[in-house]
């Protein structure tokens, strides 16, 4: 699988708001909206990273129309990169006043500085430091406010409509999902056995939360492939409820086995790229494919459901 992140071919800019504060913490004020992905915790350790604070010294709002800046839609796997970029933005204009008053306090070359767990130091001399909250006291003194602004809009071009050319998107990330099946001829039932999934993700923010991500999108292809169907008649869905739209349970669920690959964006914050959407994506053929590894059919209908299988033994 590759897939593009973000919008095709099409603006999808996100911008933030980030302010260090005298007792060395940090607010960041984003619009992207977290729907469970982990954007609050992503946005808090791309902003730590580049302030050089703890992950526990940022607070995040998001998503809050009343004070958040805009952040495009929760979708195409697109958070990460472009709000993370926005945030990162921001978070390097703050900085850049905190750095020129270092400078004046450590009498160093800015450009020497480094900001990095909570101290400023020369990076040729560490002994020559500062801490952060004392550094913040010396910014107060100065009448100096650590206060920054970011957006990004992917660098992409609209599509030609008639020969479909043109930049889609910044980024893609890659995967590959391995599957393994048991089926019974005699009922066509399919066990899901084991699922290898790897996937290229850029730079890793968070490898808990990217690995989770994985298991979520196993589990998802999995009952998309073989289990969830909704039914509609007259034009309405008459399933509704889960006694009759069956998903899987955790007794349902493979061995699966996540396998992060690291190759970084030369455009991501710190080199990171989206999984959310390819976490899901590669699971639905392979299942497929590894039914027709067992029987010896390919079905190109989902859900593949016992009748399916049973059918085209019968037929074959």
């Amino acid at each position: 699988m590759w897939y593009g992140i973000g919008n095709t071919g099409l603006p999808n800019p996100a911008s933030a708001f980030v302010e260090v504060h005298s007792d060395a913490t940090a607010t960041v004020l984003a619009g992207c909206a977290d729907i469970g992905q982990g954007a609050m915790t992503v946005m808090a350790q791309i902003v730590a990273e580049e302030l050089g604070l703890n992950y526990e010294d940022v607070f995040v709002t998001v998503a809050d129309t009343g004070v958040t800046p805009e952040g495009g839609a929760t979708s195409a796997s697109r958070q990460t990169y472009i709000s993370g970029n926005a945030c990162r933005l921001a978070a390097k204009m703050a900085k850049e006043t905190i750095l020129e008053v270092a400078s004046e306090v450590l009498n160093v070359d800015k450009e020497k500085i480094i900001a990095k767990n909570r101290l400023v130091y020369d990076s040729e001399n560490p002994e020559n430091c500062i801490k952060y909250i004392d550094l913040m006291g010396e910014l107060k003194k100065r009448g100096r406010l650590a206060v920054g602004s970011g957006a990004y809009n992917p660098n992409t071009t609209y599509l030609d409509p008639e020969t479909m050319a043109g930049i889609p998107y910044e980024a893609y990330s890659y995967a590959t999902a391995i599957v393994e099946v048991e089926v019974d001829t005699e009922t066509g039932v399919v066990d899901v056995l084991r699922v290898v999934s790897s996937h290229d993700v850029g730079q890793a923010i968070n490898r808990q939360m990217i690995e989770g991500q994985i298991h979520g999108g196993v589990m998802m292809g999995k009952g998309f492939a073989l289990l969830e169907k909704a039914e509609v008649s007259n034009g309405r869905v008459t399933n509704l409820n889960f006694s009759k739209y069956l998903i899987d349970t955790m007794m349902d669920t493979p061995e699966i086995y996540p396998i992060i690959v690291e190759e970084p964006s030369l455009t991501g914050p710190f080199g990171a790229k989206g999984v959310g959407e390819p976490a899901l994506i590669p699971v639905i053929p392979a299942i497929a494919s590894a039914i027709e590894d067992a029987i010896g059919i390919r079905i190109n209908k989902f859900p593949i459901t016992q009748h399916d299988i049973l059918e085209a033994l019968n037929q074959k």
